[in-house]
């Protein structure tokens, strides 16, 4: 119960939430009306920032999914272009991210960091098609144990103004494992192949739990 109330953090909301805590304070002294908006505020960024531990299937037959959120799309497309995959075909789910949704990121299936490719760029609402292409946004290119590519694109949205990646290139990792977050409202886009959807548009996910995909034949 306590685990929900006061929930674990991520380590980038520690500057924001003392941030917050002591503007709240000095609003405080003029008015207590501003002071109660603060505090409120300050409760706020503390939720944002929330880092809960969750329930890992460990079954790396299954995407689970990288972000928590809304699936705003599922569509066949081309590879990103920015990893040199503009002629491959893929599955992609995108998961949008509201300000009150948690915002860390997790690795979909066990497998090895291939690739990181940060690209600067603008800040459309996430909601947007044009948002993976021109917002700002990072690629994660991880191979799996069946050696096939499972990409990961965390996209900035309208208020989004930094994506955190924890991860680094030959990194390997566990299903379910930290990524990073993005700040403030923003979109994850999953691309994969070979394995059958799970889930539907405008269906809720959760990071590290909610089953995107399994392999073709189960």
């Amino acid at each position: 119960m306590l685990d929900q109330l006061l929930p674990k953090i991520h380590k980038e909301g520690y500057k924001f939430i003392a941030i917050s805590l002591i503007v709240s304070f000095f609003l405080i002294l003029f008015s207590n009306f501003l002071g109660i908006i603060g505090i409120l505020f300050s409760v706020w960024v503390y939720y944002f920032f929330r880092d809960p531990d969750r329930a890992i299937i460990n079954d790396n037959r299954y995407l689970v999914s990288p972000a928590s959120g809304i699936i705003t799309k599922i569509v066949e497309t081309n590879g990103p272009k920015e990893l040199g995959l503009q002629d491959k075909k893929y599955t992609r789910v995108s998961i949008f991210m509201n300000v009150f949704d948690c915002h860390v990121n997790r690795i979909p299936t066990n497998g090895t960091v291939e690739e990181i490719s940060y690209v600067p760029g603008k800040f459309f609402n996430a909601t947007l098609d044009k948002s993976s292409e021109e917002n700002e946004r990072n690629y994660l290119k991880i191979k799996d144990e069946k050696n096939e590519e499972v990409i990961v694109v965390q996209i900035a949205g309208l208020i989004a103004r930094r994506i955190v990646c924890d991860l680094k290139k030959s990194q390997t990792l566990k299903q379910g494992e930290r990524i990073g977050m993005i700040r403030f409202g923003s979109r994850v886009d999953l691309y994969f192949n070979n394995k059958k959807i799970l889930v539907q548009e405008k269906q809720n996910s959760i990071s590290g739990e909610t089953l995107i995909a399994v392999e073709d034949g189960r």
